[in-house]
């Protein structure tokens, strides 16, 4: 069954079934896992190079030297490979460095593996979440290619939504939209954006109003999601609706001083940066 991923209309092994199964308990029992897949991986790669097939994968990747060892030499491979220490076989013979460049493939390998893994329940959680009658923008705009705790996707979803019910998140979702089509335009271009916002080129009362609804916004939604309340992220997020709708009725992002403009570039991007901790609002349909 390696490698043998379901096809749209082929499952020998009822991998889809078992996979949402899993999704199932972890959700409906309030589960947090993170790092499933990926320490699963490397924790099965583990033990295959520690078990008989290391034995044999070892024996494989020294036989081209083998004819080379005296009598002696070729004892200790021998004795070395019975014990099935695939790392220690090639740092004896090929040394340290050999021996951590393998492992560092082979945990290059377990990462691939996992994130293919991880796709591949991202994908059952979409069909459960479906299923409970979740909007598929709103799940699109929250999962993230290692995104690993499915409970936690399960609550950001159930939490953006919510605050899309509401006019502050409507309008915060049409305002981050705004902001990031501006930037958009505006790299593609080669417009230059300043790294960060400069206090001091803040010269229009709306813009200043803006940058320090950011600061106490931005803290607020990043102590929410460290404490995995995310209900509390999206409201210190919507706080920032009326500030943004306020920049963009007073402000001109244009301006002619280009140290200026790239400030007001920078706030949008804040702005943008802002959002994306919760979700990516380019995703939302609205």
């Amino acid at each position: 069954a390696i490698d043998e991923k379901p096809t749209g209309s082929k499952d020998p092994f009822a991998l889809r079934r078992a996979a949402l199964g899993v999704v199932r308990i972890l959700i409906e029992n309030g589960i947090s896992l993170t790092h499933i897949a990926e320490d699963g991986v490397k924790r099965a790669l583990g033990a295959f190079m520690s078990g008989t097939f290391g034995t044999v994968f070892a024996h494989l990747y020294l036989r081209d030297m083998e004819s080379d060892l005296n009598s002696i030499e070729r004892l200790e491979l021998k004795g070395l490979l019975s014990k099935g220490t695939f790392k220690e076989t090639i740092a004896h013979f090929l040394g340290e460095e050999a021996a951590t460049e393998v492992a560092a493939q082979t945990n290059a390998k377990a990462r691939f593996i996992a994130l293919d893994l991880l796709s591949f329940f991202h994908d059952r959680l979409k069909v459960y979440l479906r299923d409970n009658g979740a909007r598929h923008d709103l799940i699109d705009a929250v999962i993230s290619e290692d995104s690993d705790d499915l409970l936690q996707i399960v609550r950001r979803v159930e939490a953006l939504e919510k605050l899309l019910e509401t006019e502050d998140g409507k309008n915060l979702l049409a305002g981050t939209k705004r902001a990031a089509n501006i930037l958009a335009a505006e790299e593609k271009k080669g417009t230059r954006i300043a790294d960060s916002v400069e206090a001091a080129f803040l010269n229009d009362s709306a813009e200043k109003t803006l940058f320090e609804a950011l600061n106490q916004a931005e803290n607020k939604a990043a102590q929410a999601i460290q404490n995995e309340d995310f209900s509390t992220a999206m409201v210190a997020l919507g706080a920032l609706r009326e500030p943004i709708d306020s920049f963009f009725e007073k402000v001109l992002v244009n301006d002619q001083d280009e140290a200026v403009r790239a400030n007001r570039l920078a706030l949008l991007a804040r702005v943008r940066a802002a959002t994306n901790q919760v979700a990516d609002f380019s995703k939302i349909a609205g």
